[in-house]
């Protein structure tokens, strides 16, 4: 291994394993409207209508603003909608495997500095098994390459849970309280 920091390698595999999960999932979407609530959910973000009860107000907004990719075929609205799940389920695979990462380092006790190159290799291998066996496993995948709000809340839990450990991390610090206030309003953008 280079003579890269825990830190450093963390980051880079962590943007490795998004990546392939984006090209797994991009290269494996839907690219017409799925059965069930898809259609819906694709045509109510286009056109920013009101989609069933309880409705995904941020779902519409992000998926209206995507839409624009689209360049006014209709015929790509499903595609783009598609694809924008797909991020967002490669974005909750980036969060997850920081957070078993964070996780693991810590069932050993251990800061950052204090990491071995052995303890190293196995906390970096337990966060790419995890967040590998989720990018694979068949319900998540499946919700991953459609236009369904379950990628975007599947993201936002994992980016909650990643921000804790941020927190965890820093809750002595001095401005320590900045990662609450932010924790606060993911969660509010969440519901």
């Amino acid at each position: 291994m280079k003579n890269w920091s825990f830190k450093k390698w963390n980051t880079v595999l962590g943007w490795v394993i998004f990546t392939i999960a984006l090209i797994t999932y991009g290269s494996t979407m839907e690219h017409y409207l799925s059965f069930w609530d898809c259609g819906e959910y694709i045509s109510s973000a286009v056109k920013l209508e009101v989609t069933h009860a309880p409705g995904a107000a941020l779902f519409q907004i992000v998926g209206a603003v995507a839409s624009i990719f689209a360049l006014g075929n209709e015929q790509n609205y499903a595609i783009v909608i598609n694809a924008m799940s797909s991020l967002f389920s490669a974005f909750t695979i980036l969060f997850l495997f920081w957070t078993i990462t964070h996780f693991v380092r810590r069932l050993l006790n251990k800061d950052f500095d204090e990491v071995t190159k052995h303890q190293e290799i196995s906390i970096l291998f337990a966060g790419a098994v995890g967040a590998l066996c989720f990018t694979f496993s068949d319900s998540f995948w499946f919700s991953a390459v459609e236009g369904e709000v379950y990628s975007m809340a599947s993201m936002f839990i994992a980016l909650l849970v990643w921000l804790i450990t941020k927190w965890e991390n820093e809750y002595l610090a001095k401005d320590s309280e900045r990662w609450i206030i932010l924790i606060f309003f993911v969660l509010g953008l969440s519901v």
